[in-house]
């Protein structure tokens, strides 16, 4: 019984389909479940901002266990050192060379002729094997390419180290049929593995990988999610219904399949992916021990904050403490550094007591009592639920209403006994306001952070 290979290209997918790009843990959170599903190897989209995929993709590297990792390696020398940089410590690092080689695609992107474009492949095929030993040719738009060039970009490849050849039915118009029959000339021409990437655009991208298996290819391409893309589910399925009888196997786990696929894309399809620039340029937030004072302050300003030079400054030392022992952060942990140490003023208003009262039978009611000065200012108010409630009860103590821009608590230590962390941003004339708040108590916690951010809007104002 022949074993065919399966590589999953979900990250790949999902990079071209989706204006908002994943996030850090999403992206780690696809390869874990691709390698853990039974994937021989997990494709990496290419590289678009270098220190970021550098970070993320090393990280992949290090989690992928079983399955080979593959990266794309851009179209220079360059770029195929920056690629193996990125998964080099990978268990099983593949080096890919993608290109297209149809007239059309080869002309309009990359501007060059089909002699031109042979010498591109041999180049890049030859740079990559001087780094790995595990390189892969990807004939991009294969089903529109003339096929006697096809035959000879293939050739080339395996002649300059390619141990594989994939060919690709970008176009998504052909029928299983005419994949079968490119598989076949294709294999007789190399002794290279061949895999393919189909399309189910037409709705037959099953029928035609299985026609490429039964036609001599040695690896699919699947994913467990994307635009008209081969499905993994889809393609297990079949295998599990037919595959003893056309003598192929896969390695992939058909019963974890279905609930594995469910729950990792229930964790990535959330409500923040909005076709918003202001979502994806959060969502890029990605700072290191290598940002600069300047790269805090453009993140900062991206999360809507107008800091000082100084308040820069004190971000900045902050990130790099923070970076000795976590490596990285994004967007929601700059948001708490910012928090803690930038816009620092004097406490106006001090919390001197707070009760609250909440249960499921009806709206919770809490009392503030806040001091400012020699001052006692108390404010009763309902809300709904404890947080809520504290708020309304802040406002009317202080006989303002701030607009509440986002709010966000979170355990900082483990335990029944957790500290919980708050963050409140009030928003004031258009600016934005973060306060930070920590207590055992979350209600307190939050009461602090709210309390730090409004010292900061009358500090100002003042």
């Amino acid at each position: 019984m022949k074993r065919i290979n399966v590589s999953d290209i979900t990250l790949k997918k999902l990079s071209c389909d989706r204006e908002v790009s994943l996030l850090f843990r999403e992206k780690t959170a696809v390869a874990a479940c691709a390698d853990a599903l039974g994937a021989d190897a997990v494709e990496l989209a290419p590289i678009k901002s270098v220190r970021e995929d550098t970070i993320i993709y090393k990280t992949i590297a290090a989690n992928v266990k079983s399955a080979v990792l593959a990266i794309p390696v851009g179209f220079s020398e360059e770029d195929v050192a920056v690629a193996w940089e990125c998964v080099k410590d990978a268990a099983s690092p593949r080096l890919q060379v993608e290109v297209p080689t149809s007239t059309v695609q080869m002309e309009y992107i990359h501007h060059m002729k089909a002699e031109k474009m042979l010498s591109k492949i041999t180049e890049l095929c030859t740079c990559a094997k001087k780094f790995c030993d595990d390189v892969e040719f990807v004939a991009l738009d294969a089903t529109r390419a003339d096929r006697d060039f096809l035959i000879a970009a293939a050739t080339a490849a395996e002649k300059s180290g390619a141990g594989i050849v994939t060919l690709c039915d970008d176009a998504g118009v052909s029928l299983p049929g005419e994949i079968a029959d490119l598989v076949h000339e294709v294999k007789a021409a190399i002794k290279a593995s061949v895999y393919v990437q189909t399309s189910d655009n037409i709705s037959m991208a099953v029928a035609a990988a299985i026609s490429a298996v039964d036609a001599g290819a040695d690896g699919v391409k699947c994913a467990m999610a994307g635009e008209n893309a081969l499905l993994m589910g889809r393609f297990s399925d079949a295998i599990s219904a037919r595959g003893e009888a056309l003598g192929i196997s896969v390695s992939l786990e058909n019963t974890k399949i279905h609930s594995g696929v469910s729950a990792m894309l229930e964790s990535i399809n959330h409500d923040s992916y909005e076709n918003e620039a202001a979502v994806s340029e959060k969502k890029k937030i990605l700072l290191d021990s290598d940002s600069t004072i300047s790269d805090v302050a453009h993140a900062a300003a991206i999360l809507g904050y107008d800091l000082s030079d100084e308040d820069d400054g004190n971000v900045h030392r902050a990130l790099m403490q923070v970076c000795e022992k976590k490596g990285s952060v994004g967007a929601k942990e700059l948001e708490a550094l910012i928090a803690s140490f930038a816009m620092q003023a004097p406490s106006t208003y001090h919390l001197e007591s707070y009760t609250t009262n909440c249960g499921n039978l009806g709206s919770s009611m809490s009392q503030v009592t806040l001091r400012c000065g020699d001052e006692m200012l108390c404010g009763v108010s309902t809300g709904d639920g404890p947080i809520d409630s504290v708020f309304r009860a802040i406002e009317q103590s202080i006989g303002y209403h701030y607009e509440l821009d986002d709010f966000q608590i979170q355990a900082v230590t483990e335990g029944k006994e957790a500290l919980g962390s708050a963050i409140v941003r009030l928003r004031n004339n258009g600016k934005l306001y973060s306060g930070n708040g920590i207590s055992t108590d979350i209600v307190a916690a939050s009461i602090r952070a709210y309390i730090n951010a409004l010292n900061k809007i009358v500090f100002e104002e003042n």
